[in-house]
């Protein structure tokens, strides 16, 4: 375990010179996103961010960027709207950001919800859940490696399950169509567990660049009701029963935030970044190199040596051929 006064005093490193000078948060106008963003400004650092989220209403969003800057008025805030859900937003999103930038130090992807409703498709056919947490993110990462080969210490944190993969998923069902295959809990995990191989093979074809799959822990971030019948059953149990008891054993939004930013720049993981005395982090191939960390919400990694060879062997071919077909048209 990395300790909360271990996370600071390196966040307290952080300085022109070792901050992510251009980065790209998609997701960050809320939760983890949010937390991580208003900590990387309170360093002081220089930095050019991208805020990338739907739309919203239009004071709050300026009330955010307008916050940030008071707080680093060296903090450059460029906000990107666009409904990620959709694969046609997300390219236009990166063209976007590719017409503007030669290179990006940090992609930041926390999109998504704990998809416990019914099952919901966006206009272009993708459960929305799945979209934002696994086809925007692999899109977002596919437009953007040629800028984050750029860079001196790219990194990208994608925040969902790394460490919590199952070996065993629907593989002759990927987006969970066939009747009976979709559930909350099946969604989450299957999602996560198509995560971590294709973000392994990305990082081994890219080994410039350091991929982080981070385990939030319990975060109070209000979406575990997002997508849910308020009226149903189990929109009652999530309010009277599961959001208080999350908030109850919640990490709080500091420590969060000041966690993730630790993810985003500490040496610990791929040794480039701000300088880590401590124990570095091993890979999901157990290498004491760069590569895929799976980081759990201690800042600890974990090869998870249960589920990994496993889908190496058996899953990872048919994920990322599924993968190909789904996002060619968006390339």
């Amino acid at each position: 375990m990395v300790s909360q006064k271990e996370i600071r005093a390196s966040n307290a490193l952080i300085n022109d010179a070792t901050a992510p000078r251009v980065a790209v948060f998609v997701g960050g106008t809320s939760g983890i996103g949010q937390l991580t963003i208003k900590a990387l400004v309170a360093t002081g650092a220089s930095a050019r961010i991208y805020l990338v989220g739907r739309k919203s209403p239009e004071e709050r969003t300026l009330a955010f960027i307008q916050e940030l800057q008071s707080i680093n008025p060296k903090a450059e805030i460029i906000w990107t709207e666009g409904e990620v859900a959709l694969l046609a937003e997300t390219r236009r999103v990166c063209g976007i950001i590719k017409s503007k930038e030669s290179r990006v130090d940090l992609l930041f992807l926390t999109t998504g919800y704990a998809p416990f409703g019914e099952r919901r498709e966006t206009a272009e056919g993708v459960e929305i859940a799945q979209s934002l947490e696994y086809y925007t993110r692999i899109l977002f990462i596919l437009h953007l490696l040629p800028l984050l080969n750029q860079a001196e210490a790219p990194r990208i944190v994608s925040v969902l399950g790394g460490g919590l993969e199952r070996a065993t998923i629907k593989l002759d069902d990927l987006d969970l169509k066939k009747p009976g295959n979709f559930s909350g809990m099946n969604a989450q995990v299957q999602y996560l567990t198509m995560t971590t191989p294709t973000l392994e093979k990305l990082a081994n074809d890219n080994p410039h660049v350091t991929f982080v799959h981070s385990w939030p822990g319990w975060v109070s971030t209000g979406n575990v009701r997002r997508g849910i019948d308020t009226n149903s059953l189990w929109g009652w149990f999530v309010w009277l029963i599961l959001d208080p008891l999350i908030q109850l054993v919640a990490i709080s939004d500091e420590d969060s935030g000041q966690r993730h930013l630790f993810q985003c720049t500490s040496a610990a993981f791929g040794g480039r970044g701000v300088p880590w005395q401590g124990k570095p982090g091993i890979n999901s191939l157990e290498k004491q190199a760069n590569g895929l960390f799976l980081v759990n919400y201690k800042c600890d990694c974990t090869p998870n040596t249960k589920a990994m060879p496993l889908l190496r062997e058996k899953a990872l071919a048919k994920i990322w051929d599924h993968t190909q077909e789904i996002l060619r048209p968006y390339l």
